[in-house]
């Protein structure tokens, strides 16, 4: 939901990032505030899904210019469990799977290290369970695979349920979902766009990192971006991503091609 005098929850500007070498990230800026979604699209190897990485501090790439700011912190200097008690969630293209972690142990760990982060006292297994049953209705998972290694042997519809009912769980300020709908048939798309829909709140906020638009049909945008080498390109409505999905983005790259000679 646009309101212009919402907080600034995150504040990308100019960056620059690269991996083994190789700069990806080529100024992309992006400022999103509370109440807002976004949708971040854009062809293969455009690097949306190297800013999400980015974001939540993945080791692996170098920020070589440029700023982060989340919720006025410059985040830079945060290692990638910093980020993620401070608010940031990253929900994965492709979830680890962790054999031998109980489901169930993995997510109370995580959710008392953030109450552990924010200065609270843990909730004993008792109480946890108890919030844990109420989270499951989220995503109406069966609460056996609570009881499973995390992912392990989930389908790819599990396993992106089991990344929303992380989300749903800690409570992010912000929620960066790297393709979510990858993998998803019909009936678990729904069901996990219904699950986001439902943790959406005035004071959050979500990035959606896409190719498609079809998830957008259940989890509708405030703001469209199409990034091309490593920035974005043009942002619009949630017309912009119905526009791509009828025409592609040949001629979005065309127009901007020719706009810069």
């Amino acid at each position: 939901m646009i309101n212009e005098n919402s907080e600034v929850i995150l504040s990308v500007r100019n960056l620059h990032a690269a991996v083994e070498g190789t700069e990806i990230l080529k100024g992309f800026n992006l400022e999103v505030k509370a109440g807002e979604i976004h949708a971040v699209m854009g062809l293969n190897g455009s690097g949306k899904s190297t800013f999400s990485k980015v974001l939540a501090g993945h080791p692996d790439y170098e920020v070589t210019a440029g700023e982060i700011v989340f919720k006025g912190q410059d985040i830079l200097e945060l290692e990638p469990h910093e980020r993620a008690t401070a608010g940031i969630f990253l929900a994965f293209q492709y979830p680890l799977e962790i054999p031998g972690v109980s489901n169930r142990d993995f997510l109370r760990v995580a959710y008392n290290a953030h109450r552990k982060a924010q200065g609270e006292e843990e909730i004993d297994v008792f109480d946890f369970d108890d919030l844990l049953e109420e989270k499951l209705g989220v995503v109406k998972m069966d609460p056996t695979f609570l009881d499973r290694s995390v992912n392990e042997g989930f389908s790819g519809g599990e396993k992106k349920r089991n990344e929303i009912l992380q989300m749903a769980l800690l409570e992010p300020t912000l929620s960066v979902l790297d393709e979510t709908d990858s993998g998803l048939d019909i009936d678990a798309l729904r069901i996990v766009s219904g699950g986001v829909n439902q943790l959406i709140r005035p004071d959050n906020a979500v990035v959606l990192i896409t190719h498609y638009q079809r998830l957008l049909n259940y989890i509708v945008p405030d703001y469209v971006h199409v990034v091309d080498q490593g920035r974005v390109i043009t942002t619009g409505g949630k017309e912009l991503a119905m526009e791509l999905e009828s025409r592609g983005y040949e001629w979005i790259l065309a127009e901007k091609a020719e706009a810069a000679v």
